[in-house]
């Protein structure tokens, strides 16, 4: 829930209306603390329901969270459970509270990984959701970058070989259509937790034009504080696209 913070946004601020963000570090947190790496993702949680919260109270249209890359199989057998159990939770619990609040709930990312009672209750949750008209919370699980890309690659291929598309249609625009998120604003701010600089294959293809914002809060301890310096951040931009600052200011002032 939005309450009163250090940082005051204007009225009149430009609000990305698509966030992503990477949230990293709630193991280190929980080992600051002295306590097992899981113990941080559960913590996390917490902080998922509150920005979610937060967001769709400052009216930012779309948010999407990296909750599981296609890499992080290779953590700890146990660490990986316990994201799972984590992550039925937020489908069979979080969700509900999401729907009555009007968010329309996704998954991206290859499910066909999870168990089949994993995935039958992310196919729920799609249905349960998918005709609300609020924010569009997208939840990045068995995700990667470089996967989305080239699925929408094989698709392409495909209608080439069905002689659906010639080669020449397989176009920037064509590739965007089968993308993941296709159908959301474009990202306009992609956030990373933890102190680490980097995206970490997560939306290579979304992020072209994004504007990067980096913290060294853990993702436990991010708040609406930590919210609202990165959108004041965002704000301060100057977003040319390609062109001069002045040929920007000649437009804004059109």
């Amino acid at each position: 829930m939005v309450t009163d913070s250090q940082y005051v946004l204007d009225s009149n601020a430009n609000l990305p209306k698509h966030i992503a963000i990477i949230m990293d570090g709630n193991g280190r947190w929980a080992q600051l603390q002295g306590k097992a790496r899981v113990f941080g993702h559960k913590n996390g949680v917490e902080t998922v329901r509150d920005i979610v919260g937060s967001c769709s109270e400052l009216g930012i249209e779309a948010l999407t969270l990296f909750a599981f890359s296609s890499e992080n199989w290779k953590r700890p057998e146990k660490e990986v459970s316990v994201l799972m159990d984590l992550f039925m939770y937020v489908l069979t619990r979080e969700v509900k509270k999401m729907h009555k609040g009007g968010l329309r709930f996704q998954v991206i990312g290859d499910i066909s990984r999870f168990s089949k009672k994993l995935q039958t209750e992310i196919q729920k949750a799609h249905e349960l959701t998918q005709d609300n008209t609020g924010m569009t919370l997208s939840i990045a699980a068995n995700y990667g970058g470089r996967w989305d890309i080239a699925q929408a690659a094989q698709t392409l291929a495909q209608q080439v070989a069905n002689g659906e598309r010639s080669v020449e249609d397989v176009t920037e625009d064509a590739i965007d259509k089968h993308i993941m998120l296709n159908t959301l604003p474009p990202l306009d701010l992609l956030i990373r937790t933890g102190g680490d600089y980097r995206i970490s294959n997560f939306l290579l293809w979304q992020a072209a034009y994004a504007e990067l914002y980096f913290t060294d809060v853990l993702w436990p301890d991010f708040t609406l504080d930590t919210l609202k310096e990165a959108l004041l951040t965002f704000d301060r931009r100057e977003r040319r696209f390609g062109q001069t600052s002045e040929q920007v200011v000649k437009q804004q002032n059109n």
